[in-house]
């Protein structure tokens, strides 16, 4: 097992799949890596959806216009929810279950990659989020965050080049901004 600081190198957003399916012991995991997300005031207010019917995902990569694409390719979609009738922080909230998501995936030598969804649409205006709650029946009291896509790496990526941090982003006890 790789550190933690390992897996963060080496997780890196994969758009490429190769067709083998996941098996069921692996969909658990990731699935177990969700729901042990942390939320505001342990009301845990993300659900997800998980997909891995080829004809669905097909039309889950058309919910935008730019970055779904890959969802197509791949052999399983977890599509994350949030209940703001739950928590003000849903979004918080699921975005920390879809970040769990990405690092299980990393962990078990899958590839993932986040599709943002909410504040998202297609160039006539319509919201992913109504295209993909059309596909899915999704209950109108819950709103989608994020699709993750997940899948067999179908491309080589290079683990984070550490070289490339930015330190300038970081503010040690006041934010004193010496570029001015």
């Amino acid at each position: 097992m790789d550190s933690f600081s390992e897996l963060i190198k080496k997780r890196r957003s994969m758009r490429k799949f190769t067709e083998q399916e996941l098996n069921q012991d692996d969909v658990a995991t990731l699935i177990r890596a969700a729901l042990m997300a942390p939320s505001s005031k342990g009301t845990c207010c993300w659900e997800f959806v998980v997909v891995d019917d080829k004809d669905l995902l097909g039309r889950l990569s058309a919910c935008k216009d730019k970055g779904a694409e890959l969802i197509a390719g791949a052999p399983l979609a977890i599509v994350v929810l949030g209940n703001p009738e739950v928590s003000d922080v849903w979004v918080e909230d699921a975005a920390v279950a879809t970040t769990m998501l990405l690092l299980q995936a990393e962990d078990l030598g899958l590839g993932a990659c986040w599709v943002q969804v909410r504040n998202r649409s297609m160039a006539d205006g319509k919201p992913a989020e109504d295209i993909v709650r059309g596909l899915l029946g999704i209950p109108a009291h819950l709103r989608v965050l994020s699709i993750v896509a997940v899948g067999y790496k179908g491309m080589e990526r290079k683990p984070f080049n550490e070289e490339k941090l930015r330190w300038e982003k970081v503010h040690i006890n006041t934010y004193n901004d010496t570029q001015a």
